[in-house]
């Protein structure tokens, strides 16, 4: 039985580290955007707020988009590839979810909003096929 954890060669690279780097500064960014300006994140996401009021809840969300991109950062900075893959591959369920709420609040005539989401999830689920494929390289993870 290992005690240690294993650190693969791999790393930066490999086109799957730097695709889940740039997602999870992505979504830090997102966060960010609805903490700063909650009005304009909530247009981007594509559910637009009611009132004044609402903007805590865009920022409730953007500390959580937030949490969900530096939630990666170690395990990427300490070459942690299954444990990436494995954290990546959950968060897939977020803009699959995102998708089905753009869908039963505006309908299918949000097409942009939609494919936001939806291109997202996909994009992610190739990710986490690179990043739980195995290299020709025997020592990688």
């Amino acid at each position: 039985m290992k005690t240690q954890i294993d650190q693969s060669s791999w790393g930066v690279k490999s086109v799957s580290f730097w695709s889940v780097l740039i997602i999870a500064i992505g979504i830090i960014f997102i966060g960010g955007r609805f903490i700063i300006h909650p009005d304009v994140g909530a247009v981007g996401y594509g559910i637009p707020f009611e009132s004044s009021n609402d903007a805590a809840y865009g920022r409730i969300k953007g500390i959580r988009d937030i949490f969900s991109g530096v939630v990666l950062l170690p395990l990427l900075w300490m070459r942690m590839r299954k444990a990436v893959a494995w954290v990546f591959t959950a968060a897939i369920l977020v803009p699959a979810c995102d998708f089905l709420i753009i869908l039963s609040y505006n309908g299918g005539s949000d097409l942009s909003h939609l494919l936001i989401h939806g291109i997202t999830a996909v994009v992610m689920l190739i990710i986490s096929v690179l990043l739980f494929s195995r290299q020709k390289n025997p020592h990688a993870q």
